[in-house]
Protein backbone atom coordinates (compact mmCIF):
# COMPACT_ATOMS: atom_id res chain seq x y z
CA UNK A 1 0.00 0.00 0.00
CA UNK A 2 1.28 3.06 -1.15
CA UNK A 3 1.55 5.84 2.16
CA UNK A 4 -1.00 8.22 -0.12
CA UNK A 5 -2.70 5.90 -2.44
CA UNK A 6 -4.94 7.08 -5.09
CA UNK A 7 -8.09 5.45 -3.49
CA UNK A 8 -9.02 2.92 -1.10
CA UNK A 9 -11.77 0.43 -0.42
CA UNK A 10 -15.45 1.61 0.84
CA UNK A 11 -16.36 -1.69 1.40
CA UNK A 12 -16.78 -3.22 5.07
CA UNK A 13 -18.87 -6.27 6.00
CA UNK A 14 -21.98 -4.89 4.77
CA UNK A 15 -20.71 -5.38 1.40
CA UNK A 16 -19.77 -8.52 1.94
CA UNK A 17 -23.17 -9.86 2.99
CA UNK A 18 -24.80 -7.89 0.39
CA UNK A 19 -22.82 -10.15 -1.99
CA UNK A 20 -23.37 -13.50 -0.28
CA UNK A 21 -27.38 -12.74 -0.27
CA UNK A 22 -27.45 -12.38 -3.76
CA UNK A 23 -25.16 -15.58 -4.34
CA UNK A 24 -27.88 -17.08 -1.77
CA UNK A 25 -30.98 -16.28 -4.06
CA UNK A 26 -28.80 -17.47 -7.02
CA UNK A 27 -29.86 -14.98 -9.26
CA UNK A 28 -26.98 -12.99 -10.40
CA UNK A 29 -29.12 -10.53 -13.80
CA UNK A 30 -30.16 -7.71 -13.39
CA UNK A 31 -33.31 -7.89 -10.67
CA UNK A 32 -34.65 -6.58 -7.69
CA UNK A 33 -31.74 -5.27 -5.79
CA UNK A 34 -31.14 -3.15 -8.83
CA UNK A 35 -34.68 -1.76 -9.06
CA UNK A 36 -34.19 -0.33 -5.41
CA UNK A 37 -30.84 0.62 -5.93
CA UNK A 38 -32.15 3.22 -8.41
CA UNK A 39 -35.66 4.25 -6.58
CA UNK A 40 -33.31 5.38 -3.37
CA UNK A 41 -30.54 6.52 -6.22
CA UNK A 42 -33.51 8.98 -7.22
CA UNK A 43 -34.93 9.34 -4.18
CA UNK A 44 -31.04 10.30 -2.70
CA UNK A 45 -30.88 12.81 -5.68
CA UNK A 46 -34.42 14.28 -5.52
CA UNK A 47 -35.01 13.11 -9.26
CA UNK A 48 -38.00 11.33 -10.90
CA UNK A 49 -35.70 8.23 -12.78
CA UNK A 50 -33.01 6.67 -12.11
CA UNK A 51 -31.03 3.28 -14.12
CA UNK A 52 -28.49 1.76 -13.30
CA UNK A 53 -25.87 0.72 -16.04
CA UNK A 54 -22.55 -1.12 -16.26
CA UNK A 55 -20.42 1.83 -15.95
CA UNK A 56 -20.18 5.12 -16.04
CA UNK A 57 -19.21 5.28 -19.81
CA UNK A 58 -22.21 3.35 -20.49
CA UNK A 59 -24.19 5.58 -18.77
CA UNK A 60 -22.83 8.39 -21.09
CA UNK A 61 -23.52 6.02 -24.33
CA UNK A 62 -27.53 5.34 -23.25
CA UNK A 63 -27.79 9.14 -22.15
CA UNK A 64 -26.33 9.83 -25.99
CA UNK A 65 -28.50 7.57 -27.46
CA UNK A 66 -32.00 7.94 -26.15
CA UNK A 67 -31.53 11.85 -27.83
CA UNK A 68 -32.04 10.09 -30.76
CA UNK A 69 -35.51 7.76 -30.39
CA UNK A 70 -37.49 10.11 -28.84
CA UNK A 71 -41.17 10.53 -31.13
CA UNK A 72 -39.77 14.04 -31.87
CA UNK A 73 -36.08 13.31 -31.82
CA UNK A 74 -33.77 15.71 -29.33
CA UNK A 75 -30.63 14.64 -31.81
CA UNK A 76 -29.76 13.77 -35.01
CA UNK A 77 -26.61 13.25 -36.89
CA UNK A 78 -24.71 15.80 -37.83
CA UNK A 79 -26.07 18.02 -35.03
CA UNK A 80 -23.43 20.29 -32.79
CA UNK A 81 -22.54 19.06 -29.27
CA UNK A 82 -20.54 21.45 -27.46
CA UNK A 83 -18.06 19.98 -25.08
CA UNK A 84 -15.15 20.98 -22.39
CA UNK A 85 -12.03 19.79 -23.81
CA UNK A 86 -10.69 17.63 -20.76
CA UNK A 87 -12.57 15.12 -19.85
CA UNK A 88 -12.44 11.45 -20.00
CA UNK A 89 -12.93 9.67 -23.14
CA UNK A 90 -16.18 8.25 -22.87
CA UNK A 91 -17.48 11.35 -22.79
CA UNK A 92 -16.46 12.04 -26.62
CA UNK A 93 -16.82 8.49 -27.78
CA UNK A 94 -20.85 8.47 -27.93
CA UNK A 95 -21.15 11.95 -29.35
CA UNK A 96 -18.68 10.31 -32.34
CA UNK A 97 -20.47 6.74 -32.43
CA UNK A 98 -23.91 9.11 -32.96
CA UNK A 99 -22.38 10.56 -36.17
CA UNK A 100 -22.47 14.02 -33.78
CA UNK A 101 -20.22 17.18 -34.70
CA UNK A 102 -17.98 17.76 -31.70
CA UNK A 103 -17.28 21.17 -30.95
CA UNK A 104 -14.49 21.55 -28.15
CA UNK A 105 -14.17 24.72 -25.85
CA UNK A 106 -11.30 25.25 -23.64
CA UNK A 107 -11.41 25.13 -19.94
CA UNK A 108 -10.82 27.71 -16.94
CA UNK A 109 -7.37 26.96 -15.26
CA UNK A 110 -9.21 27.67 -11.80
CA UNK A 111 -12.16 25.58 -11.95
CA UNK A 112 -10.94 22.83 -14.69
CA UNK A 113 -14.78 22.93 -15.75
CA UNK A 114 -15.62 24.79 -19.23
CA UNK A 115 -14.07 28.37 -19.51
CA UNK A 116 -17.78 30.30 -19.57
CA UNK A 117 -16.82 32.81 -22.07
CA UNK A 118 -15.20 30.68 -24.37
CA UNK A 119 -18.70 28.70 -23.99
CA UNK A 120 -20.87 31.32 -24.72
CA UNK A 121 -19.07 32.29 -27.94
CA UNK A 122 -19.19 28.70 -29.07
CA UNK A 123 -22.67 28.59 -29.06
CA UNK A 124 -24.64 29.25 -32.16
CA UNK A 125 -27.56 28.83 -34.26
CA UNK A 126 -25.78 25.25 -35.16
CA UNK A 127 -25.51 24.22 -31.47
CA UNK A 128 -27.90 21.30 -30.47
CA UNK A 129 -26.93 20.61 -27.38
CA UNK A 130 -24.22 21.36 -24.42
CA UNK A 131 -22.04 18.29 -22.55
CA UNK A 132 -21.11 19.68 -19.51
CA UNK A 133 -18.41 18.09 -17.06
CA UNK A 134 -18.11 18.48 -13.64
CA UNK A 135 -14.53 17.71 -13.40
CA UNK A 136 -13.16 16.01 -10.25
CA UNK A 137 -16.00 16.45 -8.36
CA UNK A 138 -16.65 20.12 -9.23
CA UNK A 139 -19.83 22.10 -10.23
CA UNK A 140 -20.31 24.41 -13.04
CA UNK A 141 -21.95 27.53 -12.45
CA UNK A 142 -25.36 26.23 -14.29
CA UNK A 143 -26.99 29.52 -13.87
CA UNK A 144 -25.01 31.06 -16.01
CA UNK A 145 -25.28 28.49 -17.98
CA UNK A 146 -28.94 28.64 -18.00
CA UNK A 147 -28.79 32.48 -19.02
CA UNK A 148 -27.03 31.59 -21.95
CA UNK A 149 -29.38 28.93 -23.30
CA UNK A 150 -32.54 30.05 -22.15
CA UNK A 151 -34.92 30.99 -25.09
CA UNK A 152 -32.63 28.75 -27.09
CA UNK A 153 -33.44 25.06 -28.57
CA UNK A 154 -29.90 23.54 -27.15
CA UNK A 155 -30.76 20.50 -24.73
CA UNK A 156 -28.31 20.56 -21.22
CA UNK A 157 -26.69 17.63 -20.65
CA UNK A 158 -24.42 16.64 -17.43
CA UNK A 159 -21.43 13.85 -16.99
CA UNK A 160 -21.30 13.95 -13.94
CA UNK A 161 -19.14 10.47 -13.17
CA UNK A 162 -16.57 12.22 -11.17
CA UNK A 163 -19.07 14.86 -8.94
CA UNK A 164 -21.43 12.27 -6.89
CA UNK A 165 -22.98 14.56 -4.42
CA UNK A 166 -21.33 17.49 -5.53
CA UNK A 167 -23.81 20.61 -4.77
CA UNK A 168 -24.39 23.85 -6.77
CA UNK A 169 -27.09 26.33 -5.49
CA UNK A 170 -30.05 24.20 -3.56
CA UNK A 171 -29.82 21.34 -6.34
CA UNK A 172 -27.10 18.57 -6.71
CA UNK A 173 -25.14 18.45 -9.76
CA UNK A 174 -26.07 15.42 -12.29
CA UNK A 175 -29.68 17.17 -12.04
CA UNK A 176 -29.36 20.35 -13.78
CA UNK A 177 -29.26 18.44 -17.17
CA UNK A 178 -32.03 17.02 -19.28
CA UNK A 179 -29.97 13.62 -18.02
CA UNK A 180 -27.13 13.26 -15.87
CA UNK A 181 -24.50 10.30 -15.56
CA UNK A 182 -23.18 8.77 -12.57
CA UNK A 183 -20.04 5.78 -12.19
CA UNK A 184 -19.96 4.08 -9.35
CA UNK A 185 -16.41 2.09 -10.08
CA UNK A 186 -13.84 1.46 -7.70
CA UNK A 187 -11.93 4.88 -6.85
CA UNK A 188 -15.31 7.00 -7.10
CA UNK A 189 -17.18 8.36 -4.49
CA UNK A 190 -19.10 5.10 -4.19
CA UNK A 191 -18.39 1.51 -5.54
CA UNK A 192 -20.33 -0.79 -7.05
CA UNK A 193 -17.72 -2.89 -8.64
CA UNK A 194 -18.19 -1.88 -12.06
CA UNK A 195 -21.94 0.61 -12.48
CA UNK A 196 -23.43 3.59 -13.27
CA UNK A 197 -26.36 5.86 -13.63
CA UNK A 198 -28.48 7.95 -15.93
CA UNK A 199 -31.01 10.13 -13.93
CA UNK A 200 -34.27 12.56 -15.21
CA UNK A 201 -36.93 13.50 -14.75
CA UNK A 202 -38.43 13.00 -18.31
CA UNK A 203 -40.33 9.74 -18.44
CA UNK A 204 -40.22 9.11 -21.71
CA UNK A 205 -36.01 9.37 -22.10
CA UNK A 206 -36.85 7.03 -18.89
CA UNK A 207 -38.70 4.57 -20.75
CA UNK A 208 -35.85 4.69 -24.16
CA UNK A 209 -33.27 4.18 -21.69
CA UNK A 210 -35.26 1.18 -19.73
CA UNK A 211 -35.66 -0.17 -23.57
CA UNK A 212 -31.88 0.39 -24.90
CA UNK A 213 -30.27 -0.45 -21.63
CA UNK A 214 -31.65 -4.47 -22.41
CA UNK A 215 -31.67 -5.08 -26.37
CA UNK A 216 -33.91 -2.84 -27.23
CA UNK A 217 -36.60 -4.92 -26.28
CA UNK A 218 -40.14 -3.96 -24.22
CA UNK A 219 -39.65 -6.95 -21.69
CA UNK A 220 -38.56 -4.15 -19.02
CA UNK A 221 -41.06 -1.17 -19.81
CA UNK A 222 -44.45 -0.49 -17.80
CA UNK A 223 -47.54 -1.51 -19.51
CA UNK A 224 -48.04 1.50 -20.83
CA UNK A 225 -44.89 3.53 -21.97
CA UNK A 226 -44.05 6.09 -24.11
CA UNK A 227 -42.27 3.83 -26.85
CA UNK A 228 -44.69 1.35 -27.94
CA UNK A 229 -47.81 2.56 -26.08
CA UNK A 230 -49.97 -0.29 -24.02
CA UNK A 231 -48.25 -3.31 -24.13
CA UNK A 232 -49.69 -6.74 -24.97
CA UNK A 233 -51.04 -8.73 -21.56
CA UNK A 234 -48.93 -11.75 -22.87
CA UNK A 235 -45.72 -11.89 -21.23
CA UNK A 236 -45.48 -14.40 -24.23
CA UNK A 237 -45.69 -11.87 -26.77
CA UNK A 238 -43.31 -9.46 -25.08
CA UNK A 239 -40.11 -11.40 -24.39
CA UNK A 240 -38.43 -11.29 -26.94
CA UNK A 241 -40.08 -7.96 -29.20
CA UNK A 242 -37.63 -5.73 -30.17
CA UNK A 243 -38.06 -2.34 -31.17
CA UNK A 244 -35.11 0.02 -30.64
CA UNK A 245 -31.56 -0.46 -31.86
CA UNK A 246 -30.32 -1.35 -28.14
CA UNK A 247 -26.89 -2.73 -26.07
CA UNK A 248 -26.62 -5.25 -23.03
CA UNK A 249 -25.24 -2.84 -20.59
CA UNK A 250 -27.42 -4.44 -17.75
CA UNK A 251 -25.76 -3.97 -14.46
CA UNK A 252 -25.28 -7.33 -11.87
CA UNK A 253 -27.77 -8.03 -9.58
CA UNK A 254 -24.71 -7.60 -7.45
CA UNK A 255 -23.80 -4.19 -8.31
CA UNK A 256 -27.25 -3.22 -7.02
CA UNK A 257 -27.58 -5.10 -3.86
CA UNK A 258 -23.74 -3.50 -2.94
CA UNK A 259 -25.14 -0.12 -4.37
CA UNK A 260 -27.59 0.01 -1.45
CA UNK A 261 -25.21 -0.41 1.33
CA UNK A 262 -22.89 2.44 -0.41
CA UNK A 263 -25.89 5.22 -0.64
CA UNK A 264 -26.27 4.66 3.06
CA UNK A 265 -22.57 5.42 3.65
CA UNK A 266 -22.53 8.11 0.61
CA UNK A 267 -23.43 11.57 2.88
CA UNK A 268 -20.71 10.34 5.19
CA UNK A 269 -18.18 9.77 2.91
CA UNK A 270 -18.72 13.44 1.02
CA UNK A 271 -18.70 14.47 4.56
CA UNK A 272 -15.42 13.50 4.67
CA UNK A 273 -13.96 14.04 1.94
CA UNK A 274 -14.91 17.67 2.12
CA UNK A 275 -12.99 17.67 5.89
CA UNK A 276 -9.85 16.65 3.46
CA UNK A 277 -10.00 19.24 1.42
CA UNK A 278 -10.20 21.83 4.22
CA UNK A 279 -6.91 20.82 5.14
CA UNK A 280 -5.73 20.17 1.64
CA UNK A 281 -6.72 24.07 1.05
CA UNK A 282 -5.60 25.35 4.27
CA UNK A 283 -1.97 24.13 3.14
CA UNK A 284 -1.99 24.59 -0.45
CA UNK A 285 -4.15 27.86 -0.93
CA UNK A 286 -1.80 30.59 -2.34
CA UNK A 287 0.99 28.31 -2.58
CA UNK A 288 4.09 30.01 -4.53
CA UNK A 289 4.53 27.04 -6.84
CA UNK A 290 1.32 25.26 -7.41
CA UNK A 291 -2.03 26.26 -8.70
CA UNK A 292 -5.30 24.15 -7.00
CA UNK A 293 -8.88 23.90 -8.14
CA UNK A 294 -11.39 26.91 -6.94
CA UNK A 295 -14.13 25.30 -5.95
CA UNK A 296 -17.74 26.09 -7.59
CA UNK A 297 -20.57 25.26 -5.01
CA UNK A 298 -19.86 22.59 -2.82
CA UNK A 299 -17.29 20.36 -4.75
CA UNK A 300 -17.26 16.31 -3.49
CA UNK A 301 -13.96 16.76 -3.87
CA UNK A 302 -12.98 13.49 -6.45
CA UNK A 303 -9.57 14.49 -5.65
CA UNK A 304 -6.61 17.56 -5.26
CA UNK A 305 -5.61 19.39 -8.53
CA UNK A 306 -2.43 20.57 -8.25
CA UNK A 307 -0.74 22.54 -11.52
CA UNK A 308 2.70 23.68 -11.86
CA UNK A 309 2.99 27.50 -11.82
CA UNK A 310 5.54 28.96 -14.63
CA UNK A 311 7.60 30.04 -12.15
CA UNK A 312 8.21 26.94 -10.44
CA UNK A 313 11.95 26.00 -9.89
CA UNK A 314 10.79 22.78 -10.81
CA UNK A 315 8.91 20.76 -13.41
CA UNK A 316 6.13 18.68 -13.54
CA UNK A 317 7.87 15.55 -14.58
CA UNK A 318 10.30 16.39 -11.53
CA UNK A 319 7.42 17.07 -9.37
CA UNK A 320 6.01 13.38 -10.45
CA UNK A 321 9.21 11.74 -9.41
CA UNK A 322 9.65 13.00 -5.79
CA UNK A 323 5.72 12.18 -5.67
CA UNK A 324 7.16 8.68 -6.64
CA UNK A 325 10.01 8.08 -4.44
CA UNK A 326 7.85 9.50 -1.81
CA UNK A 327 4.72 7.18 -2.23
CA UNK A 328 2.47 9.27 -3.45
CA UNK A 329 0.60 8.00 -6.28
CA UNK A 330 -0.79 10.46 -8.50
CA UNK A 331 -2.74 11.16 -12.33
CA UNK A 332 -2.22 13.75 -15.29
CA UNK A 333 -6.17 15.51 -14.68
CA UNK A 334 -8.24 13.15 -16.13
CA UNK A 335 -7.59 13.33 -20.12
CA UNK A 336 -5.14 16.55 -20.42
CA UNK A 337 -6.01 18.42 -23.43
CA UNK A 338 -8.17 15.83 -25.36
CA UNK A 339 -6.92 17.06 -28.81
CA UNK A 340 -3.58 15.43 -28.22
CA UNK A 341 -5.12 12.32 -28.80
CA UNK A 342 -4.51 12.51 -32.62
CA UNK A 343 -5.12 8.59 -33.41
CA UNK A 344 -8.62 8.30 -32.07
CA UNK A 345 -9.34 12.30 -33.31
CA UNK A 346 -9.38 10.85 -36.72
CA UNK A 347 -12.76 9.11 -36.43
CA UNK A 348 -14.51 12.27 -35.36
CA UNK A 349 -16.08 15.22 -37.05
CA UNK A 350 -14.98 17.86 -34.77
CA UNK A 351 -13.94 21.27 -34.51
CA UNK A 352 -12.27 24.02 -32.00
CA UNK A 353 -13.76 26.81 -30.66
CA UNK A 354 -11.18 29.57 -30.28
CA UNK A 355 -8.06 28.95 -28.61
CA UNK A 356 -6.84 25.94 -25.80
CA UNK A 357 -4.43 27.38 -24.19
CA UNK A 358 -6.02 26.58 -20.43
CA UNK A 359 -6.44 22.72 -21.32
CA UNK A 360 -2.81 22.67 -22.63
CA UNK A 361 -1.40 23.89 -20.06
CA UNK A 362 -2.78 21.65 -17.62
CA UNK A 363 -1.66 18.66 -20.05
CA UNK A 364 1.52 19.87 -19.46
CA UNK A 365 1.77 21.22 -15.98
CA UNK A 366 -1.09 19.65 -14.08
CA UNK A 367 -1.55 16.36 -12.09
CA UNK A 368 -3.98 15.41 -9.29
CA UNK A 369 -3.80 13.18 -5.90
CA UNK A 370 -6.63 11.19 -4.78
CA UNK A 371 -9.22 12.43 -2.02
CA UNK A 372 -10.88 9.59 0.41
CA UNK A 373 -13.78 8.79 2.26
CA UNK A 374 -11.50 8.33 5.40
CA UNK A 375 -9.56 11.20 6.85
CA UNK A 376 -6.65 11.84 5.29
CA UNK A 377 -4.37 14.21 7.28
CA UNK A 378 -1.25 12.68 7.47
CA UNK A 379 -1.17 12.15 4.26
CA UNK A 380 -1.95 15.42 2.45
CA UNK A 381 0.81 17.08 5.56
CA UNK A 382 2.82 14.48 3.73
CA UNK A 383 2.41 15.71 0.46
CA UNK A 384 2.98 19.21 1.58
CA UNK A 385 6.47 18.32 2.61
CA UNK A 386 8.23 16.47 0.05
CA UNK A 387 6.29 19.63 -2.70
CA UNK A 388 8.04 22.12 -0.09
CA UNK A 389 11.15 20.22 -0.34
CA UNK A 390 11.17 19.85 -4.05
CA UNK A 391 10.81 23.15 -4.05
CA UNK A 392 13.69 24.58 -1.18
CA UNK A 393 16.36 22.07 -3.04
CA UNK A 394 15.30 24.14 -6.15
Amino acid sequence: MAKYSLASSTWDQHEIDAIQRVVDSDMYSMGENVAEYERQFASFFETKYAVMTSSGSTANLLMIAALFFTKLPRLQRGDEVVVPVVSWSTTYFPLQQYGLKVKFVDIDPETLNVDLGKLEAAITDKTKAILLVNLLGNSNDFYAIQEMVAGKDIVVLEDNCESMGAEFGSKKTGTFGLMGTFSSFFSHHIATMEGGCVITDDEELYHILLCIRAHGWTRNLPSDNQVTGKKSDDPFEESFKFVLPGYNVRPLEMSGAIGIEQLKKLPGFIEQRRRNATIFNDLFDGHPYLNIQIEVGKSSWFGFSLVVKENAPFSRQELVAALREAEIECRPIVTGNFLKNEEVLKFFDYEVSGDIEAADYIDQHGLFVGNHQVPLEDEIRHLKSVVDELGARR
